[in-house]
């Protein structure tokens, strides 16, 4: 009696770790900068690339680096404030810039 050979079933990609990601994406070899990317990134690079549709949910994915780049341009307007005396305006950039923090805290 021969054995059966399981056939293997691939993990669900957001399943899988990082390094399993990577060494995915660069077998296909149609993905460029595959070790720069971070998981959410080599996903939709895999999906792409294979011609899967992600349906979009109610929920908005935050991207961490789009908040840290917000974060940013905040912080230049609030010094630039109160290099003028704006001291109002200042503090609220200053709220808003914690928040996003906030948010990049729960997104990570």
């Amino acid at each position: 009696m021969g054995k059966k050979e399981k056939e293997k079933k691939e993990k669900p990609l957001d399943k899988m770790t990082a390094k399993e990601l990577r060494e995915l994406a660069m077998t296909t070899g149609a993905v460029v900068g595959v070790h720069a990317m971070n998981k959410a990134e080599l996903i939709a690079a895999i999906k792409e690339e294979r011609g899967i549709v992600d349906e979009k949910g109610k929920k908005k994915a935050t991207d961490v680096r789009d908040l840290k780049a917000k974060i940013k341009d905040l912080q230049d307007k609030r010094q630039k404030a109160v290099e003028d005396g704006r001291f109002k305006l200042a503090d609220s950039f200053r709220r808003r810039i914690s928040n996003l923090k906030k948010k990049t805290r729960r997104a990570a």
